[in-house]
């Protein structure tokens, strides 16, 4: 990694990622993408309310830290029963090992899962299933799944999502100066360390510049690496052909991976 210049767009672990960068020889450029997050008050509340009356038939859980929002909001709520009631009514389908973990904690045995972890290995999962005329309710964290959506509303099923936490975009500067940067190649890579990262940075390339420069530069100089299966998955859905991404999902196996390709 002598040389390189690497952009990180987490917002959290960026002293351990920038020590690990410059130990291999590497210059570690700061670019937070990640973007502001808030949990919900009583707005959750209400849409929770919603979904227990709608009686779902399906509900699709995508993260630990999204189930766990759920019920604690369900307490605070006075509705921890009637959450309960509908989520044992369901039948239930998982994405990630997080969220089959947290799911766990509480009792509750998903009907298909994801093997992979991946939103693609989710819907080969429910593709077994018959959802026509279905009522189907997916906890997201913040990042959309088009893909799900789509694959629900082809299949007759009524879809809606439910979101635990509400997102705030990073600032315009930092996502402009990392597009410059890439489209210019002023850095030699891009870590992302969770799709609502990879989401702001082609939303904002969509709305305020152009996409295409963006894809020609990670196609050919810059290299996109993903902290795990799920950031990749997102790079992908943009038309980011070539991704890196470590075997076990963690910051500073992702570092070692991007080393490793560049020695390579």
């Amino acid at each position: 990694m002598h040389g390189k210049r690497i952009a990180l767009c987490a917002s959290r672990k960026l002293d351990e990622m920038a020590t690990l960068i410059e130990k291999q020889g590497g210059t570690a450029v700061i670019r937070p993408a990640q973007g502001t997050t808030f949990r919900k008050g009583e707005e959750l509340g209400v849409e929770m309310r919603a979904v227990i009356a709608m009686r779902p038939d399906w509900i699709v859980f995508t993260t630990g830290i999204g189930v766990e929002a759920l019920w604690e909001a369900a307490g605070r709520e006075g509705i921890a029963d009637e959450w309960r009631q509908a989520v044992e009514r369901a039948n239930i389908a998982v994405r990630g090992y997080k969220t089959v973990t947290a799911l766990r904690k509480i009792g509750v045995t998903p009907a298909a899962l994801s093997e992979d972890g991946t939103t693609k290995g989710l819907i080969r999962a429910l593709a077994a299933y018959d959802v026509a005329g279905k009522n189907v309710v997916a906890q997201l964290y913040g990042d959309t799944a088009p893909k799900l959506r789509q694959f629900f509303l082809a299949r007759g099923a009524s879809y809606t999502e439910l979101l635990p936490y509400r997102h705030v975009a990073p600032d315009e500067e930092t996502l402009e100066a990392l597009y410059n940067e890439v489209v210019g190649r002023e850095v030699d890579a891009v870590c992302f360390t969770s799709a609502m990262q990879v989401r702001f940075f082609f939303s904002f390339a969509r709305e305020k510049k152009e996409v295409e420069p963006l894809l020609e530069a990670f196609r050919t100089d810059v290299v996109a690496c993903a902290v795990g299966q799920v950031t990749q998955e997102a790079l992908e859905e943009e038309g980011v052909s070539r991704v890196i991404a470590p075997e076990h999902e963690r910051m500073g196996a992702m570092i070692v991976t991007l080393a490793r390709y560049f020695d390579a």
